[in-house]
C-alpha cells in the first residue's frame, strides 16, 4: 500500500471521527479528501452550502456536468435521493444545528478554540463562504489542517488573524498530532505516526496538556 501524503494522513483520521448517518459539511481543500476514507458501513450525508444535499465523490476529468458543482467549485456526483435548493435554504439548515459535523481547514487555531480561516490582512482571498455559520451552527468543528505554514506555527495561543469564529473548534488534526479543545485548554491525545512529542511541542505555540496515560 502507497505511503499516504500528510493531507490524506490528516483526512484519514478526520473521517475516523465521522458516524454513521451524520451530515457533514466538508471546507474546501484539504478537508474534501475525507469523503475518500470514509470507513467501511459508515453512511454519511454531504451538505454543500452552495445548495447540495446528498453530494458524492469529486468527478474525474471527462465526466464533469458543468451545472454541478460543490462550494468550492468543484464538480461532483449526485447521489440518489440526493436534493438541491436555493442559498437561503442551505444556510438554514447549517443555522438550524442540522449539520452534525463540519471539517474546515484553518489559516489558525488557538489553545481557546478560536478559528481564522477567512482572511489575512492585505492579500487577497477568495473569503470565508459558509464557514462563519458552520462554525457557529455545526454540532463538531473539526480542524484538519497541515501544523505549520512553512515552519511557522499554526496553533496559537492566540489568534492574531481575524477571527471566523469563537471558541467553536472542537478538535484539531494534522499531520502531526490529535488535540481536543477542552474547558483546561488544548488537550494532546494522539501522536500521528513519524511524529514525537518534542517534535509537536516545538512546533506548536499554544500551550498543551498531554492526555492521562499517553498518547495512543
Amino acid at each position: 500500500m502507497a505511503e499516504l501524503s500528510d493531507k490524506d494522513l490528516i483526512a484519514r483520521r478526520a473521517a475516523q471521527e465521522l458516524e454513521d448517518g451524520d451530515v457533514v459539511n466538508l471546507g474546501i481543500g484539504l478537508p474534501t479528501l475525507v469523503s475518500n476514507h470514509v470507513p467501511d458501513g459508515v453512511q454519511i450525508t454531504l451538505h454543500a452550502e452552495n445548495g447540495i444535499l446528498g453530494m458524492g465523490p469529486l468527478c474525474l476529468p471527462g465526466v464533469e456536468d458543468s451545472d454541478v458543482i460543490n462550494a468550492g467549485n468543484q464538480f461532483v456526483h449526485i447521489l440518489p435521493g440526493a436534493s438541491f435548493f436555493d442559498s437561503a435554504t442551505s444556510f438554514a439548515i447549517i443555522r438550524g444545528g442540522h449539520v452534525d459535523v463540519t471539517v474546515l481547514g484553518a489559516l489558525q487555531v488557538d489553545q481557546e478554540g478560536n478559528i481564522a480561516s477567512h482572511v489575512v490582512p492585505g492579500k487577497m482571498v477568495p473569503g470565508m463562504g459558509g464557514a462563519m455559520d458552520l462554525v457557529a451552527g455545526a454540532k463538531k468543528v473539526i480542524v484538519a489542517m497541515q501544523h505549520t505554514a512553512k515552519g511557522t506555527p499554526k496553533i496559537m495561543r492566540k489568534c492574531t488573524l481575524p477571527l471566523t469564529g469563537m471558541k467553536c473548534v472542537d478538535m484539531i488534526i494534522t499531520e502531526k498530532a490529535v488535540f481536543e479543545v477542552t474547558e483546561q485548554g488544548l488537550l494532546l491525545t494522539e501522536i500521528m505516526p513519524g511524529s514525537s512529542l518534542a517534535d509537536i511541542q516545538q512546533s506548536t505555540e499554544a500551550e498543551l496538556l498531554v492526555a492521562e496515560g499517553g498518547t495512543g
